[in-house]
C-alpha cells in the first residue's frame, strides 16, 4: 500500500480555553483531491495554516500533534522541525492559495515583482529566468495580456485576475502538494467555475495532490474524489465525495446540503443549521408564492448613463459603466440584479442614490428627479433610501457602538425627538433582526459576520426607508448564516413593508429573493422579466451562461 502523501495525526489548537482544531485525523493521498467543508469557524482555514507553519502568534496558542509529510526520500514531522527547514518546504514542495488576494499579495509591489519571488527564493533563479517561467505559468492559468498584469498592481486587476497571479505564484515552484483556502469565495459564478476548472486541469497536468477548503458545497462535489466535513473544530464526517453528499449520514452535513438555495426550488423559507439541531425538518416545505401583480410604481429609471474618464493625456478613454439603463420599480416587490463583477451593478445603485452624478437620464421618486434636485433635498430622502453594503466589517466603523453607529443617522436625520425614544427604537429593530440590548455597548469585532450583516441590516432600517438597495449583502457569508440572513430579509419585508432592491452575483439567491429580475452585461440590462420565466427560459445567451455555470449538488 502506498503511504500516503501528508498524514495529519490527532492535531488540535487550541488559543487558551478556545478549541479552533479538535483532535483532527486525516491522509491526503498522492494525486488526488481532498475536500474541507464547513462554516467560518469550524477549523478549517486553522487547520491549513497549522499544515504550512502559518498559525498567527498568540501567547495563548497551543499545539499538538503530528503533520507527517513524506517528502521524496523520507518522513518529515511539520510541526517538529526548524522555522529554516520549513521555509524550504513551505513555498516550495507545498503552497497555498489564500481566500482574498487583495490582502494577500503586497499593494505596493507589482504583481510580476511578488510571483518571481518563490522562484528566486527556492529555486534560485535569476530574474530574467523567472520573469520568462511566470510569464508562462501566466497564460497557462490563462490570465490575459500577461505582461500588462505582469506589471500591474494589484487594486488594478479584477478579483479572478488576482486569483489567477495567486494561483500562479503557488504554482510557480511546481509543488506536490497545493492547499487552496476558499479560492473563490464572492468571484462570479462564471469566474469562479474558470478558476475550479483551472486547479483540476493543474492538478491532473501536474500530479499534485490538493486539499481544497470552502463552505461552497457544490464547488467541493466537483473537483475533490474525498471530503472531510468539519464543525466546531472537529470532522463530523468523512469519506468518498460522491457518498457523503449523496448519503450523508451526520445531521450537520444534511444541514449544509439543505441550507442552499436551489434554482427551481422556492420554499417560503430557507432552512437553516439550527432548524435541523431543533428538528424543524419538514420533508415538504411550504413553497413560496411570489407575486407578479404589483400596481404602484415606487421608483423609474429612464435613459441612465454613467460614463468614467480613464487615463491622463494622450491616453485618456472614457469606460460606460451604465449604458441607457431604463426600469421601473413597485412597491412591495424585490427586483433582483443579476451580473459578473464589472458589468456595472454597483455603479447603477450608487447612481441612483447619487452617491455618483449621472452623466445623463433621469431617477424619478416621489414626483422628482433626483438627479436635478440640491444636495440638501437629496439628504433629506436618503432616510427613505437605505443602502445595505457587501461587507459589513468595513462599513462599520470600528471604534463605535452598535449604539452609537444606529444613533449617529438617526439624530443626523432628526428621527425621533431624543435619545431615549432613538435607543428604544434601536432596541425594537435589534430585536427583529435577532439581536438584542445586550449587544448595544459591543463593537464590531466582537461580531460573527452573520451578525455583523444584521447590525448593518438594522442601522438601515431604524430611519424607516422605503426602498432597501441590498448590494450584495450575503455573497461572503457561509450558506447557513446566508440563509438565516436571506429569511430575516423576506420577514423584515413584511413586518417594514419595505421594497428591495437585490444585487447579487449569485443566480440561486436572486432566483430565492425576487419577484422580477434584471440580468445586466457590460453595462446594459440585457433582459428582464418574471424570476420563474427568466430561470426556466432565459432567451439571451448571456443569461444561460450564467445560469449554465452555477454548480449543482
Amino acid at each position: 500500500m502506498v503511504a500516503p502523501l501528508l498524514s495529519i495525526k490527532n492535531m488540535n489548537v487550541s488559543f487558551g480555553s478556545t478549541k479552533a482544531v479538535d483532535n483532527v485525523s486525516f491522509d491526503l493521498e498522492k494525486g488526488k483531491v481532498l475536500g474541507i467543508v464547513g462554516e467560518s469557524g469550524s477549523g478549517k482555514s486553522m487547520t491549513a495554516l497549522s499544515i504550512m507553519g502559518l498559525l498567527p502568534y498568540a501567547k495563548n496558542l497551543n499545539f499538538s500533534g503530528i503533520i507527517e509529510y513524506s517528502n521524496s526520500s523520507k518522513k518529515i514531522d511539520l510541526a517538529n522541525i526548524s522555522e529554516k527547514k520549513l521555509n524550504k518546504i513551505r513555498g516550495n514542495e507545498i503552497s497555498m492559495i489564500f481566500q482574498d488576494p487583495l490582502s494577500a499579495l503586497n499593494p505596493t509591489m507589482k504583481c510580476g515583482a511578488q510571483a518571481i519571488e518563490p522562484l528566486c527564493c527556492h529555486l534560485k533563479k535569476s530574474k530574467k529566468e523567472a520573469e520568462k517561467i511566470i510569464l508562462n505559468i501566466f497564460e497557462k492559468v490563462k490570465i490575459q495580456n500577461v505582461k500588462k498584469v505582469f506589471n500591474s498592481y494589484p487594486h488594478e486587476l479584477s478579483g479572478g485576475q488576482r486569483q489567477r497571479v495567486m494561483i500562479a505564484m503557488a504554482m510557480s515552484t511546481n509543488p506536490r502538494i497545493l492547499i487552496a483556502d476558499e479560492p473563490t469565495t464572492a468571484l462570479d459564478v462564471t469566474v469562479q467555475k474558470e478558476i475550479i476548472n483551472l486547479i483540476k486541469d493543474l492538478q491532473l497536468e501536474f500530479g499534485m495532490s490538493v486539499i481544497f477548503i470552502s463552505h461552497d458545497l457544490a464547488l467541493v462535489k466537483m473537483l475533490a474524489d474525498d471530503v472531510l466535513v468539519m464543525n466546531k473544530g472537529k470532522i463530523v464526517e468523512s469519506g468518498a465525495t460522491d457518498t457523503v453528499f449523496s448519503s450523508p449520514t451526520h445531521y450537520y452535513t444534511k444541514a449544509l446540503i439543505a441550507c442552499r438555495p436551489k434554482l427551481g426550488v422556492n420554499p417560503e423559507r430557507l432552512k437553516t443549521i439550527n432548524d435541523f439541531i431543533e428538528n424543524k425538518t419538514a420533508a415538504n416545505p411550504i413553497i413560496a408564492q411570489k407575486k407578479c401583480d404589483f400596481q404602484e410604481k415606487v421608483l423609474s429609471v429612464e435613459n441612465l448613463n454613467v460614463v468614467f474618464k480613464i487615463g491622463k493625456n494622450r491616453n485618456t478613454a472614457w469606460l460606460k459603466a451604465n449604458d441607457n439603463i431604463s426600469f421601473s420599480l413597485f412597491k412591495g416587490e424585490t427586483l433582483g440584479l443579476i451580473g459578473e463583477s464589472g458589468c456595472g451593478k454597483s455603479t447603477l445603485i450608487r447612481a441612483i442614490l447619487q452617491l455618483i452624478k449621472p452623466t445623463s437620464g433621469k431617477v424619478l421618486f416621489d414626483n422628482m428627479d433626483l438627479t436635478e434636485i440640491s444636495k440638501r433635498k437629496m439628504r433629506n430622502l436618503r432616510t427613505r433610501l437605505q443602502i445595505v453594503f457587501q461587507d459589513p466589517y468595513s462599513s462599520l466603523t470600528p471604534n463605535l457602538t452598535v449604539q452609537d453607529a444606529l444613533v449617529e443617522p438617526m439624530k443626523e436625520h432628526s428621527v425621533f425627538k431624543n435619545k431615549k425614544e432613538r435607543i428604544d427604537y434601536i432596541v425594537y429593530v435589534l430585536e427583529k433582526t435577532g439581536l438584542s440590548s445586550d449587544d448595544l455597548k459591543k463593537y464590531p469585532h466582537q461580531f460573527s459576520g452573520g451578525q455583523r450583516q444584521r447590525i448593518v441590516i438594522s442601522r438601515a432600517l431604524v430611519l424607516k426607508p422605503e426602498i432597501v438597495f441590498c448590494d450584495e449583502s450575503v455573497s461572503a457569508l457561509d450558506v447557513s448564516v446566508q440563509a438565516q440572513v436571506l429569511n430575516l430579509l423576506n420577514d423584515l419585508k413584511d413586518e417594514f413593508n419595505l421594497t428591495y432592491v437585490f444585487i447579487s452575483h449569485d443566480m440561486n439567491v436572486v432566483n430565492y429573493m425576487s419577484d422580477r429580475i434584471m440580468v445586466m452585461h457590460n453595462g446594459k440590462i440585457v433582459e428582464s422579466g418574471l424570476a420563474h420565466e427568466i430561470i426556466n427560459n432565459p432567451q439571451k445567451d448571456y443569461t444561460k451562461t450564467l445560469i449554465e455555470a452555477i454548480p449543482t449538488m
